[in-house]
């Protein structure tokens, strides 16, 4: 499998933790969104992802773009190491936290929005609360799901941990205090002990710059 990926882009940095925790091997080839105007527009990238986003799938003759879609397609065609256990409710529960992450929370600090406050005029300032207050938001409803103990829901890492890990890194990179989120502190206090969030967390990428 291959992974077109940016380092700190939390959708690409989720697959990169689907892919960790199931035992796939996959090789990343790295997207930079910054130099030159961003590789995700070159002519090349966007004939393998007509949205000039990332990450991008390839598994063999599969081509697969979004994460959500990713990570189930994953879940699908390679069971083992299941991210969702449990019953049904179990399932619907976890979905319930990766969709506050993933529909509510990060469309809102992706770059294209924060471009659109800047070009409408304003400052960092404002676009820095903006942040904060929206991760703030869907942190709360999070931080009244999960559990006082172990991962975010299960005893073992799961879709919700997938999801949460990379939200926290975007909520630090952007100044705000997990003070107030004691659970979700604890989880990812957890994950830095844990070899497959270590090898998929943006400073181990081979297009890190730290």
């Amino acid at each position: 499998m291959i992974l077109y990926s940016y380092y700190r882009s939390t959708s690409s940095y989720r697959v990169r933790i689907a892919l960790e925790l199931k035992g796939l091997e996959y090789t990343v080839r790295p997207v930079n969104l910054v130099k030159d105007g961003g590789e995700h527009r070159s002519s090349t990238y966007l004939e393998l992802n007509p949205q000039g986003r990332v990450p991008t799938l390839i598994d063999g003759d599969v081509k697969i773009i979004q994460s959500p879609a990713i990570i189930e397609y994953l879940e699908a065609v390679y069971p083992a190491n299941p991210l969702l256990t449990g019953s049904q409710a179990d399932r619907a529960l976890a979905r319930s936290v990766a969709s506050i992450i993933g529909c509510d929370i990060h469309p809102l600090h992706n770059v294209s929005a924060l471009n659109k406050l800047r070009a409408a005029g304003h400052d960092e300032a404002f676009v820095e609360q903006w942040i904060q207050g929206w991760i703030a938001d869907g942190f709360n409803a999070i931080e009244s799901l999960i559990k006082d103990k172990a991962w975010a829901l299960t005893d073992e890492p799961g879709l919700a941990d997938v999801y949460l890990l990379p939200q926290v890194y975007a909520a630090q990179r952007f100044g705000l205090d997990l003070a107030c989120f004691p659970r979700i502190a604890r989880v990812a206090e957890l994950a830095k002990s844990h070899a497959a969030f270590q090898r998929a967390h943006p400073a181990s990428q081979i297009d890190s710059p730290a």
